[in-house]
């Protein structure tokens, strides 16, 4: 008898006892059909009756409880004909045919029904449920062979997650039974900064088209025998103005069209939905008929990463959509409590802007792929170097036009997670649909060894950022997550590291919730920190923001070498009148403060890195759970993992680098020198040595040092080099600026 069919009937029996009948089918199925021990066999199917009969399917129950009949155990078939007879007396087959609905009994008939069988199935071999065993992890155990029925037409495989089945343990926090409203939440800023974001991506378009424009004609102008475009020259304000207001209108088909051609999107059902989560499809049910709503479209996705987002502009274009993923990594109420969180963006002006990104930023991101492409295809190094930078020039300009969004994003996702708690009363199944899907899209990127491009593309939209998903997903097999997210919740400076970041901190978020579980009376799923943040000296974070400090420092130094000379010149004692006549000396005063700034920096940034002082893989999860420590406080470590990452002109920015030092994923930041033979992504799928300083933010990362294969290749990353090369180069700007302005 295998360990494995073991932890799984004790799985099925915890899955069961939790009233997760899904997932007690599943692994219950799988063991009865499976395992070559009759007793557990037997075991199997004495449950399966029950969770058949709590889920509805009757006849699955009767057909079941027909065949134990013929058990030669003398208990199982006498409990078998007295549950046949019951079944039988309860469902007559014209009611089962008629309706097709089964009634629930009282939740205390259920759990003495639960009982019998523990009870019945303990005269072979007790099988003591463990404690931390999640029913999601019993689904962890299992091949993933089921199709929704979107998908069976075209035959789409469910692919299986190589999970790292962590001992995670799930508190399993109950849901309110009765809560009151929550304080209503005042939208006015949201509606700001979603006109704000509207505006800031016309703004950055018209420049980037601009930019294009001229361009484009001074290389005519340049060429011989060729002219200028005129219309080029001309103001496209209006031009494009009147293109995103059609893009504003058309947005949802548009979004349907672009999720069917590019992400193979495929209509879900309710029936389909209802499978996988029968509260799911009264969640939708009870938020939208009162409000006079038709019920959003709904749409799924064929990827692993459990996934969900919203788009449309009125509540009859509204469309959700979700991913397999979502589907089959989440427990029912987990599922519903994303579904909640969607439905709370419907007629809200973020979820009108939001697919308006997405029509001007997915046609970038896939002319970024097909440059690249091409550029792969070309043999000749100098042809596929160019064609490969020009290419990843396009992705800059694919971030550029992400980035007017990432505010929007951060603050959106909390009226959605509030939203979320608020219409199922469940915070907790919420926090854990987080979490999890945190861990699917850590082992999404596992398997697949690089950032699966929808994931990128849709990042803006969807729950859980995978940039946040990467270490919080991939460590939390190695500690708990109260520890992991203490970072997140206690750091003094957390915020200021959010700047570039698409989604809030995680710790923050979940803290909320857990206050609105404790706001229920409900024990909240985590225990997460409420006191006030640490008191750390503030000499870290002043070192740490030096360079822009140094800003401020150049500006005001300007002003007053600008008055300094004006009242000199106003006592007649120097005629210097250029220097408060043409302020661009202010400019180069700002980038030599810049420049001084960042030299003050360096040292403390890049420390040396000794064998004394390196930190190796042991000490990684101790090191993500320092929630004192920020980036300027270089760890210097070396790790031994597998590279992960983009193969080819796709990473010439190295932008889709990651190291999995054994189950754990740590994001790598690279810099290469110009023109040089060996680069990192070179490298990828084999296992390297990296030398480096390890660093926490908001997202934690890896700045390299060196990269060493084991065939004793290496790579340097000139971070150190570089930055004093930008000091210096910044440094000369300036100067150059004071003495020619």
């Amino acid at each position: 008898m295998s360990s494995h069919s073991k932890s799984s009937l004790e799985a099925g029996l915890a899955a069961l006892k939790q009233e997760d009948y899904r997932t007690a089918k599943i692994i219950l199925e799988d063991v009865a059909a499976r395992d070559s021990d009759i007793h557990r066999s037997l075991q199997a199917q004495v449950a399966l009756v029950v969770a058949y009969s709590k889920d509805g399917e009757i006849q699955m129950a009767i057909a079941v409880c027909e065949s134990l009949t013929q058990s030669n155990n003398s208990q199982i078939k006498e409990w078998a004909e007295k549950s046949l007879k019951k079944l039988r007396k309860k469902y007559p087959q014209q009611q089962l045919y008629s309706t097709g609905f089964v009634a629930f009994e009282s939740s205390e008939a259920e759990l003495d029904r639960v009982e019998q069988v523990e009870e019945l199935i303990s005269c072979s071999t007790p099988p003591p449920p463990p404690p931390s065993f999640s029913s999601s992890q019993a689904i962890k155990e299992l091949p993933v062979e089921t199709q929704t029925e979107a998908e069976s037409d075209q035959k789409i495989a469910v692919e299986q997650v190589a999970h790292k089945e962590p001992n995670i343990h799930w508190r399993l926090g109950k849901r309110a039974k009765v809560w009151q409203p929550l304080p209503k939440i005042n939208f006015l800023p949201l509606r700001l900064l979603g006109i704000g974001t509207f505006i800031a991506l016309f703004w950055v378009a018209r420049g980037l088209i601009q930019l294009a424009m001229k361009f484009i004609n001074d290389i005519l102008v340049a060429l011989p025998f060729l002219e200028p475009l005129q219309f080029l020259y001309k103001n496209p304000t209006l031009f494009l103005l009147g293109i995103f207001t059609i893009l504003t209108a058309v947005s949802p088909w548009l979004i349907d069209w672009l999720l069917c051609r590019f992400y193979a999107k495929k209509p879900l059902s309710r029936e389909t939905l209802n499978t996988y989560s029968r509260e799911s499809v009264r969640v939708l049910q009870r938020y939208c008929q009162p409000r006079g709503w038709k019920l959003p479209q709904l749409g799924i996705l064929p990827i692993v990463a459990p996934i969900a987002f919203t788009f449309g502009h009125l509540p009859r274009t509204a469309r959700i959509v979700v991913s397999q993923g979502l589907l089959e990594q989440l427990a029912d109420d987990e599922i519903a409590a994303i579904v909640a969180c969607q439905l709370g963006q419907i007629a809200r002006i973020d979820c009108a802007v939001m697919p308006v990104m997405l029509l001007v930023t997915i046609p970038v991101y896939q002319l970024y792929q097909w440059i690249c492409q091409q550029a792969d295809n070309i043999s000749n190094r100098i042809g596929r170097t160019i064609i490969g930078i020009i290419g990843n020039g396009v992705y800059g300009i694919w971030l550029l036009l992400t980035g007017t969004g990432l505010w929007l994003s951060q603050k959106r996702i909390y009226q959605n997670d509030r939203i979320g708690a608020e219409v199922t009363g469940n915070p907790n199944g919420l926090i854990r649909a987080l979490l999890k899907s945190a861990i699917g899209i850590a082992n999404n990127i596992a398997n697949s060894e690089q950032t699966p491009w929808q994931l990128e593309t849709l990042n803006l939209l969807i729950p859980v950022g995978y940039k946040q998903s990467l270490s919080l997903g991939s460590i939390a097999a190695n500690t708990t997550f109260e520890s992991l997210l203490m970072w997140d919740c206690l750091n003094p400076y957390r915020q200021w590291f959010l700047i570039n970041n698409s989604h809030p901190l995680m710790g923050e978020r979940l803290r909320e919730l857990c206050k609105i579980a404790e706001y229920w009376h409900v024990e909240p799923e985590l225990y997460l920190e409420s006191q006030q943040s640490l008191k750390l000296k503030p000499e870290s974070f002043l070192l740490q923001i030096s360079p822009f400090l140094g800003i401020l420092f150049g500006a005001a130094s300007a002003l007053l070498f600008r008055l300094a000379w004006y009242a000199a010149f106003a006592v007649h004692l120097i005629n210097l009148k250029w220097i408060y006549d043409d302020w661009k000396f202010v400019t180069g005063f700002m980038l030599i403060g810049f420049s001084l700034g960042s030299l003050i920096r360096i040292n403390s940034l890049f420390v040396d890195i000794k064998p004394e002082n390196v930190q190796t893989s042991e000490s990684l999860p101790e090191l993500f759970t320092n929630p004192a420590t920020l980036p300027i406080d270089s760890t210097a470590v070396e790790f031994s993992g597998k590279l992960l990452g983009r193969r080819g002109s796709r990473n010439y920015l190295g932008q889709d680098l990651i190291l999995q030092v054994g189950l754990n994923l740590v994001k790598l930041h690279h810099v290469s020198w110009l023109g040089q033979s060996l680069n990192a992504q070179d490298f990828i799928g084999r296992r390297v040595c990296v030398t480096g300083w390890l660093r926490r933010g908001a997202t934690p990362w890896l700045d390299i040092q060196t990269l060493k294969t084991q065939s004793g290749k290496m790579v340097n990353s000139p971070h150190p080099i570089w930055s004093t090369i930008l000091t210096v180069a910044t440094f000369a700007w300036g100067a150059y600026i004071i003495l020619t302005s």
